[in-house]
């Protein structure tokens, strides 16, 4: 048993001390199912506090030969399974944390060299009887171990990426780790030692000229997760149990920390989750993961329009994105869709893979985005919420006249980013225009079922302004009249859902006609 050959359960069995462990094993189950086969080589990236680490932790307990968990994993999911002794404590585990081995070994120059060193030296102790000093690279020295035992290892790795992300700018660090990582896992020979291998970390794996640099990895990422949606992250039903359990509003932390969907799973930030239920305070727990700083840089970027739809995804917008042109790194930008790509894979904006768009999650991250525009006195977004302030003002004064104004004005404005008269663009442009209700309102729920329809868009207040603020319940016509569509709010019953959530309502009513380019509004007061 030594620190990286065969170790201890000791990590895994401190998250399951832990307040809250929600049971990941059946994780387990889908590794069991590919070792000693084509797929067995696995990347599953995911951003800070999703549990990569936990995850590894996890799969070395239960793989490990230097350990007897059986007690760890009695009563959890795997155990449930047929083939869950079959493999436990059966193999032979190489594990790593690349990130504290950049720490040990004191610089990134010699973090692979001190992986080599450190491993080769245990090595040489578990397999006494395997001659390897002549050995020097770490897949020879596994090739010689199952040449001459017939033992074969599986390999983890966490944070298999730090060096991509701290040394982002060495291209003799990067190149050198690549052809490490290559030693392991590529060719014939790693076929002969290898069971399983798996890595996690933010980023997939690094693509040199646009191909993968392990192309032989089964790759599992925020952009297409199938099969492993459910690990990464807490999904919703678990996080109902944790709210039944430490007795917190379901409702309330879905609006603050949902908005990851994965495959057909509502995912949720574990850290987030573990935060609300251990602390009951609603806030943002993201900053404190690590990546903030880097967003500052590259929401600053501007590359062909990329404030602007930051801008449009603060507001609640989707913004449609190009992710097959990103190369996998911190520093290979040539235009937004690389950038915004990063931030999904940083966990900073969310993906919809049906309609290939990204948007800002949930509360949590919003928050974060706004503080970051705010530290980068973006002056176009300080001037645009001035204009979405007086926009707001005039709609809770409910003067439709200076709301049908200032909606115009806001739509002219980003006529050049959005087609005027596309359908949607007005939608786009109602949501840009409410930045600043952000403030008070949750982001605006798109066609939220109401009665016998659909409303256009839903404002809700957050709690601490229920009673100060009403709901906004807004509907939006093209090439018809206002009161048209006020009396549709009204025979639909559209406000009798919303009246679950808030006391007065204000129907607000945007009408534009598209040959005289003119808008409309009427307001109306509800009272519940």
């Amino acid at each position: 048993m030594g620190i990286f050959v065969n170790p201890d359960n000791s990590a895994f069995q401190r998250a399951l001390n832990s307040k809250i462990y929600v049971d990941k094993t059946g994780l387990l189950e889908e590794m069991n199912s590919v070792i000693d086969t084509e797929q067995c080589c696995i990347c599953n990236s995911r951003p800070r506090r999703f549990g990569k680490s936990i995850t590894a932790n996890m799969l070395t307990a239960y793989y490990s030969c230097g350990c007897d968990s059986e007690q760890l994993f009695e009563g959890k999911k795997i155990s449930q399974t047929e083939q869950f002794r079959e493999h436990l404590n059966q193999y032979d585990v190489i594990h790593l944390d690349v990130q504290w081995c950049c720490m040990d070994a004191g610089s990134g120059e010699e973090t692979v060299s001190y992986i080599i060193q450190k491993v080769l030296e245990e090595l040489r102790v578990e397999f006494s009887q395997v001659s390897l000093l002549e050995q020097t690279t770490l897949g020879g020295a596994l090739a010689q171990i199952t040449q001459e035992t017939g033992r074969k290892f599986i390999i983890i790795i966490d944070e298999w990426d730090a060096l991509i992300r701290d040394e982002a700018s060495n291209i003799r660090v990067q190149e050198e780790y690549i052809d490490f990582l290559r030693g392991l896992f590529k060719g014939t020979e790693p076929t002969k030692f290898l069971h399983l291998a798996f890595l996690t970390g933010i980023l997939p794996i690094k693509k040199v000229k646009t191909q993968s640099a392990l192309n032989n990895f089964e790759e599992f990422t925020m952009l297409e997760p199938d099969m492993l949606s459910s690990y990464i992250g807490f999904t919703e039903e678990e996080v109902k149990e944790l709210c039944n359990c430490y007795h917190r509003d379901f409702d309330e932390v879905k609006r603050w920390y949902d908005g990851y969907m994965l495959g057909k799973y509502h995912v949720y930030n574990p850290k987030a989750v573990v935060s609300i239920m251990t602390r009951g305070v609603f806030r943002s727990y993201w900053s404190q993961t690590g990546t903030y700083e880097s967003i500052l840089a590259l929401i600053n970027m501007d590359f062909d329009g990329l404030r602007t739809a930051v801008i449009q995804m603060l507001s609640g917008t989707a913004v449609e994105v190009n992710v097959n042109t990103f190369q996998n790194d911190m520093v290979s930008f040539k235009k937004k869709d690389d950038v915004i790509t990063l931030l999904i894979h940083l966990g900073y904006l969310a993906y919809d893979w049906k309609k290939k768009a990204s948007y800002i999650p949930n509360e949590e991250i919003r928050q974060e985005f706004l503080a970051a525009t705010q530290e980068q006195k973006w002056n176009e977004l300080i001037r645009f919420q001035q204009e979405s302030k007086a926009l707001l003002d005039a709609t809770l004064d409910m003067d439709g006249e200076a709301v049908a104004e200032k909606i115009e004005k806001i739509h002219t404005q980003f006529a050049s980013t959005i087609q005027y008269h596309d359908e949607n663009s007005l939608s786009s442009v109602l949501t840009i225009a409410y930045l600043s209700a952000m403030q008070y309102y949750f982001m605006p729920i798109r066609e939220m079922p109401t009665g016998r329809g659909f409303a256009d868009y839903v404002f809700l207040p957050k709690p601490e302004y229920i009673g100060d603020i009403p709901a906004l319940l807004v509907e939006l016509k093209w090439n018809k009249k206002a009161v048209t569509a006020l009396q549709q709010i009204r025979d639909k019953k559209y406000v009798q859902a919303v009246s679950e959530y808030t006391g007065n309502i204000l129907l607000v009513v945007i009408a534009y006609d598209k040959k005289s380019k003119e808008h409309e509004c009427v307001i109306e007061e509800c009272r519940v």
